[in-house]
This record gives structure tokens, C-alpha cells and sequence, in this order.
């Protein structure tokens, strides 16, 4: 069923109809006709108009379009890089811009805009581009996202001068070479349905730049054209001015992957300045610095050796490094200054440190006086009156406001500041009164009543801590005296013989750095080790020490027994000394490591105090601290990015592409294959061919690219060949002028194929067309 416009007249209608009863190809040739008729007859209806999107763009929109005669043809080049176009006869295009789109949301509005090509990185920050990055509309060298290619050409068109959506001139359009018929017949229903154009032309970019500079006698009629293009590189010959397709060959390599590999280098080398290699940037840096080596072994050698001469090869990208603040010493009067408010300001804590310590002792003196006065009416009550006159004071005994007494004035002393000694003789005045401190604790349970029980635990836990902290000070204080005296003793022998003292010191800290680390990694790696001191393989019972293997068996008994039959455990008082043998802190080998490491430490404080060159061990030591080291402030070397092997490394991918993992011939060997696709041809056409090679394309532009061909081509082709390259005059704009050129001649209008041509012959039409280059 074919379905057709509903606003269609009743004519329109009845062709159609009518060329249902015919061949199929007729039918379209039909429904061809009737659409353009209908656009003729209603030029301003829906079909024909196309919504204008908003473009933001820093290109000036130019304002002679109308001034131009619809004869006069729009040529094209579009490139994978940039798009350009302008008028058939001039010099220069009129439009150039790189072939991106991108479309973000404003973030206060919401609305979507389209950015094509260049833009201004400032514009961004008022849009999300989160969800949008920029997008292309080719796929290697050949379009196929057709969206995006309407968003480029919409812009193309509006940047020259075009007011509506009707395009009245020819167009001449360059693609790839061999291009695809599907990717061709899109392009031509783009262009004939969209924009209207009256007839179309397409031609490739390299034979257009190969023409023109034959014009300019550069090269000859015979030739070969190399074109190493932003995506991939191309080979054309030419006979007789005229390209030779069957003998084309196509490498996926160009300058956006030197570009990349450049920005990979750079990332590994300087990750910490990762953020500053924009894609444009680096772009920057490989068309200012990269370079084509002659020979990039000996290039390489050059720069492993580090001599002057590879120093002039490298150059220097300073990123932008603001110094810092260099601090001046200060002067005398701010010191004095400074002095005087730190002054003042210990005066003002010292104040108020006095306030609140006197404020402390007025409560603490009202608190005792409370007591005491409590203590007094208690004498005056009778014994069977005690609980009900204590109950109203929070206290259940006396002898429970007896220890408040005694703990406020202790209280007291501190804060009033007396001495440690009055402060402990009055505790020892006090120790032979621990009866009286905990009367019940001699009393049996069945004597006493609910509330006496609890306070007979808590005087029971105050006479153990108490009794605990007696043991820890006495402890501490033999252990000063037995360091003091260790140390006498050692101070005796250094004055005795103070180089034998010194050597003996050494060795003994050397002895028991030894015993340390084997007991530490006999405890990490177990107890058996093989002949070469590496630790064998050990299972966790290995590893454990003789305190935690007596655990272990206690457990492992406790589980047996259990197993057998009844679990009776816990019936009798001797299952519970399990516990305590469990948690019984009897780790003699963790002891003897401490007493080590604790010795290890006084021998290594007293070796520092009489020997300056000693260092000790800190990673055995563990009490004592590791000091960090500081992080050097940040120089002006630290923000120079240096450009060295990557300045001829990066280009050489185009002669080696199996460094990025693309397994295809280099430059040098693709001339080889096109001419051997060529053959037989005769070895006079062979050596017109290598005679004049033509290079083109922005990836030509590194220095040493023609002596790097011919040394290349040179080994491939026999002895005594003629080898001669040469560069298109600019190698960037030379395919748009030779366009340009070809689209003055007067038989330029029977190289293209008209819009009333498409519908009728549709695209087995496009399949076989070919533009004649010789006019």
C-alpha cells in the first residue's frame, strides 16, 4: 500500500494512483516527479520548511550570500578534522571550523543548545555537558552519523549568509576515496530533501589537492598522492591526471592517533598534571613539536646516551607556577609586640585560672564542712535511728561518709597546692587504719543486710584498686632505682676504659637487635625455617607460642570431654579454674620480648648520649616514634613538562602502526602495494609513479616527512629507481582551492548529477557515477 501526502491535489493524486499499474521502477519515478511538483507549487509548506536550531559559535555569520548568482556553485571539504566551505572562484573559504557537535542543556534554563565546532571553554560553565559530549559524524573517514552531519552543514550554511532553509546553488562536495554507496546516497538525500540544492557533485579531497598542484606544476601527470588524513592515511595513483582506484590503499592510522599516543605519554609521565592535557592542547603540542626521524633507532641512542645535543632536542612546556610567598624575618618592634600580647594574654589565663581554682577550694571547703557537720549530728542519733536519718541524705553508712571525707580533703590539698610528700604521708598515715577505711569485709554474708552486701563490694573493689596502685607505684619505683643504678654502674665502666665501654655497649645492642627480630619472626613465620633462612610453609599451630598452645589444648580438652557424653562441666569448682588458666596472662616469651625491647631502648638512649654517629633501629623499637618526612615545597622545575623522545616517537606510528596494536603497512611500504596492485603497467609507468610523489594532508606538515619516504620507498624499490617526493604547497587548504577551481570550469555542470537525476535514477545512478578530474 502506498500512502501519500493528504494535502496533495487531486491531480497529484490520480498520478500516483496511476502508476500503480506500472513497474515498480516507474512507480518511483512517478511518486519522484509528483513530490518535486508539489515543493514547486507550495514552497512554504511544512515538508519543505525545516526548524533553525540555536548554534553558539565565535564565527562571524557573513553578509554577501545574496549578492552571489545561483549559478554559482558552494564547494565543500569535508574533512573528518575540519569543515570548510565557501565559493567556487575564491582563493580561501569563507568558513572553517571543526567537524564536532556538541548539544548541552543550560543548567538554568534547561533549554538545548547546539556548539559546533570551536567554542569558547568560558561558555561552558553555564551548561551541563555531563550527558553531551562532542560527537562526529564519522566513522574513520566516511559519514555515517547523519544527525550530526545535518547540525554541521545547518551551521555551514547559516555561517555563510543563508536566510531560509532553501539552498538555490550547486554543491561540490569532497568525500573518501571509495567511498560507500549507502554513505554517498545519504549524503545526496540530505542534501536534495533538506536543503533543496538544484544539483550535486562529489569528488575526493586528495585527487582535488593532487590536481591544483599540478596546475602549480609541482608534481606531474603520473604520480602517486599520499594523503596521511586526521583518521587514516590514502594512496592514489594517477595516470594521465586521472585517479586510478583499483591501485588505492587505505591505512587506519592519521593524526588523531598521534594525538592520542602523544596524550597517553604525557599522562604516564606527568599524572600529576593529567587535567592539563586537553585534547586541543596536546593537538598544540604535536603540530609545534613533534618531528619525522631519519633513522629512529639512532635517534633513540642519542637520547639514552643524554648529551648536549639530545639537551637541544628537548623542549620545555612551563605550565603556568606562581612562587610562594617568600616570609620575612620580623623586626624587633613586632617581636616585642608580639611579646607583650602573649604577655598580657598568659596574664589574663593565669587570672582566670585563679578565679576558678579559688571558686573550686570555697566549694570543696563548704562540701567539708557539710560533711563534717553531717558526722557530728551523727553521734547525737541512735543506733537503731542511723538508716532512716541517712536515708534523707543520700548516704547509707558512716563509714561511707567518713571515705567522702577523706576523699574531699584530699581534694582539697590538691587544689590548695600542698606537696606530694604531706600528701603521702597522710595516705600512709591512713593505710594502718584499712580496717576502720572497710569494716565490712572481715563480716560474713549471712550477717549482713542487702543494702551492707553492696556496700561491702564496692569497699571490697576500693581495697583492690587501691592495693592495686600501692603494687604499680612500688613497682615503678624499683624500677627506677634498678635503671638508676644500671646506669651508675655503666658511667663506672666508661670512665674506666670508655673505648671498651663503647665497644661492649655496641655489641650487646647488636646482640639483642638480633634476638628481637629472630624471636619476632620465629613468632610471625613459626618455628622452623629451612636452610636459607626463608621461612618454610607453616600452618597457624606453628605459629602460635607456647601460651597460646596451652590455650589451645585446654579449649580443645574442655570440647573432648564434652563430647563424650553428659555435659557435666561446671558441676564441680575445680572446671572453673579453666577460665582462669585460659585468661592467665602467661606469656613468657611476650614478656622476655618486652624485658628485650625495653633494654634495647636504654642502650640505645645511652649510646646516643655518648656517641653522635650512632643510629639506632627504629623499626625495632617500636615505643618510639617514626618521624615523617616532610614533602619539599613545590618548585618551578615541578610544573615544566619536557618533551623528548616523544617529539619523533609519536609521529613514527605513522610508519610503524603495530606499536598501538593496528597491524597494517606504514607509509613507506603502502606506496609498494598500490604500485604492485598496479601491475603490469611496465616499469617506465612504475618509475614516472615514483618520480613524482605527491603528499597532502595535515599529517605531512612534521618535519622531515619527505626525507623520511624517500629513505623508506628507496628500500623497497629496485636499485637505481627514481625516487622524488614533494609537498603540496599547503598541504591543509590545497584540496578546498583545487575544488574550488575545478568548480569555475564551464564543464563543471556535466560532472553533476541534478535533484529531478536522483529521484528518477535513484541510487544505482550514485553507485556507478565518477567524477572526471580533466575538464
Amino acid at each position: 500500500m502506498l500512502l501519500v501526502p493528504s494535502c496533495w491535489t487531486l491531480g497529484e493524486r490520480v498520478t500516483v494512483s496511476l502508476s500503480l499499474s506500472l513497474s515498480l521502477s516507474q512507480s518511483l519515478r512517478a511518486l519522484a516527479r509528483a513530490r518535486i511538483l508539489y515543493k514547486e507549487r507550495n514552497p512554504n509548506s511544512p515538508i519543505q520548511k525545516k526548524k533553525k536550531m540555536p548554534f553558539i559559535s565565535k564565527i562571524e555569520r557573513q553578509s554577501d550570500y545574496h549578492l552571489f548568482p545561483s549559478t554559482t556553485p558552494i564547494v565543500i571539504d569535508n574533512g573528518a578534522s575540519y569543515f570548510r566551505i565557501g565559493w567556487a572562484g575564491e582563493a580561501e573559504p569563507r568558513v572553517i571550523f571543526r567537524n564536532i557537535v556538541q548539544r548541552p542543556r543550560h543548567k538554568a534554563t534547561g533549554e538545548t543548545v547546539t556548539i559546533v565546532g570551536d567554542h569558547d571553554p568560558a561558555l561552558l560553565r553555564y551548561f551541563d555537558c555531563t550527558r553531551s559530549g562532542p560527537r562526529s559524524a564519522f566513522d574513520s573517514n566516511v559519514v555515517y552519523q547523519f544527525e550530526i552531519m545535518e547540525y554541521i552543514l545547518d551551521f555551514a550554511f547559516d555561517r555563510l549568509g543563508a536566510n531560509g532553509s532553501r539552498i538555490d546553488h550547486p554543491v561540490l562536495i569532497t568525500e573518501c576515496v571509495c567511498n560507500p554507496v549507502q554513505s554517498r546516497s545519504k549524503m545526496a538525500e540530505l542534501l536534495f530533501e533538506t536543503y533543496g540544492v538544484p544539483s550535486v557533485a562529489f569528488g575526493v579531497d586528495a585527487a582535488f589537492s593532487y590536481k591544483y598542484n599540478q596546475q602549480l606544476g609541482v608534481c606531474a601527470k603520473d604520480g602517486l598522492a599520499l594523503c596521511p588524513g586526521f583518521t587514516t592515511t590514502h594512496v592514489i595513483p594517477f595516470i594521465d591526471g586521472e585517479p586510478v582506484y583499483k591501485g588505492s590503499c587505505r591505512t587506519n592510522i592519521g593524526g588523531y592517533h598521534i594525538t592520542d599516543y602523544l596524550k597517553q605519554l604525557l599522562s604516564l609521565k606527568y599524572p600529576q598534571h593529567m587535567a592539563r592535557f586537553t585534547w586541543e592542547k596536546v593537538e598544540d603540542l604535536k603540530m609545534e613539536h613533534c618531528y619525522i626521524a631519519q633513522d629512529y633507532f639512532s635517534e633513540v641512542r642519542l637520547f639514552q646516551k643524554g648529551d648536549k645535543e639530545a639537551e637541544d632536542k628537548t623542549r620545555c612546556w612551563q605550565l603556568p607556577w606562581i612562587p610562594p610567598p617568600t616570609e620575612e624575618p620580623p623586626s624587633e618592634e613586632e617581636i616585642a609586640r608580639k611579646a607583650a600580647i602573649k604577655e598580657r594574654q598568659g596574664q589574663r589565663l593565669r587570672e582566670m585560672a585563679e578565679a576558678k581554682r579559688s571558686s573550686r577550694i570555697n566549694e570543696l571547703e563548704n562540701e567539708l564542712h557539710g560533711l563534717e557537720f553531717l558526722l557530728q549530728q551523727l553521734e547525737h542519733v541512735e543506733e537503731h535511728n542511723i538508716p532512716s536519718f541517712l536515708s534523707e541524705t543520700g548516704y547509707v553508712s558512716k563509714q561511707e561518709i567518713e571515705s567522702a571525707v577523706q576523699k574531699v580533703t584530699q581534694s582539697l590539698r590538691k587544689a590548695k597546692g600542698e606537696p606530694k610528700g604531706d600528701q603521702a604521708e597522710a595516705e600512709e598515715k591512713t593505710d594502718p587504719a584499712t580496717n576502720e577505711r572497710f569494716p565490712l569485709i572481715n563480716i560474713p554474708d549471712n550477717m549482713l543486710t542487702p543494702e551492707q552486701l553492696k556496700e561491702k563490694r564496692r569497699q571490697l573493689f576500693l581495697k583492690t584498686t587501691s592495693e592495686g596502685r600501692q603494687r604499680a607505684k612500688q613497682k615503678r619505683f624499683e624500677s627506677e632505682l634498678e635503671r638508676e643504678r644500671k646506669n651508675q654502674q655503666d658511667e663506672e665502666k666508661r670512665l674506666e676504659n670508655p673505648e671498651l665501654y663503647l665497644e661492649q655497649l655496641r655489641a650487646k645492642y647488636k646482640d639483642l637487635s638480633e634476638k628481637v627480630e629472630q624471636r619476632k619472626r620465629l613468632k610471625t613465620n613459626g618455628n622452623h625455617t629451612n636452610g636459607n633462612n626463608f621461612s618454610g610453609g607453616v600452618g597457624r599451630g606453628e605459629r602460635l607460642n607456647a601460651a597460646q598452645r596451652e590455650r589451645m589444648r585446654l579449649l580443645t580438652t574442655a570440647a573432648f570431654d564434652r563430647g563424650k557424653g553428659e555435659d557435666t562441666f561446671g558441676a564441680r569448682d575445680e572446671d572453673w579454674q579453666l577460665y582462669k588458666l585460659m585468661s592467665k596472662d602467661n606469656d613468657d616469651d611476650d614478656e622476655g620480648l618486652d624485658q628485650d625491647e625495653a633494654e634495647m631502648a636504654r642502650l640505645s638512649s645511652r649510646l646516643q648520649e655518648i656517641d653522635p654517629t650512632f643510629v639506632p633501629k627504629l623499626e625495632i623499637v617500636t615505643s618510639q616514634p617514626i618521624e615523617v618526612p616532610r614533602l619539599r615545597p613545590l618548585t618551578k622545575e615541578d610544573f615544566q613538562i619536557l618533551l623528548g623522545v616523544e617529539r619523533f616517537r609519536c609521529p613514527e606510528i605513522l610508519f610503524r602502526p603495530n606499536w598501538i596494536a593496528v597491524d597494517q603497512a606504514g607509509l613507506d611500504e603502502m606506496t609498494g602495494i598500490s604500485i604492485r596492485r598496479l601491475s603490469p603497467v611496465g616499469q617506465e609507468v612504475e618509475e614516472r609513479l615514483t618520480n613524482s610523489i605527491f603528499i597532502t594532508g595535515g599529517s605531512c606538515l612534521f618535519p622531515g616527512m619527505s626525507k623520511r619516504l624517500v629513505a623508506g620507498i628507496r628500500m623497497i624499490r629496485p636499485c637505481g629507481s627514481p625516487i622524488r617526493v614533494v609537498k603540496a604547497s599547503d598541504p591543509v587548504l590545497d584540496a578546498w582551492r583545487g575544488a574550488a577551481a575545478y568548480a569555475t570550469a564551464p564543464q563543471f555542470l556535466t560532472q553533476t548529477f541534478s535533484r529531478t537525476d536522483y529521484y528518477e535514477k535513484g541510487e544505482d545512478w550514485l553507485r556507478r557515477y565518477q567524477l572526471r578530474y580533466t575538464l
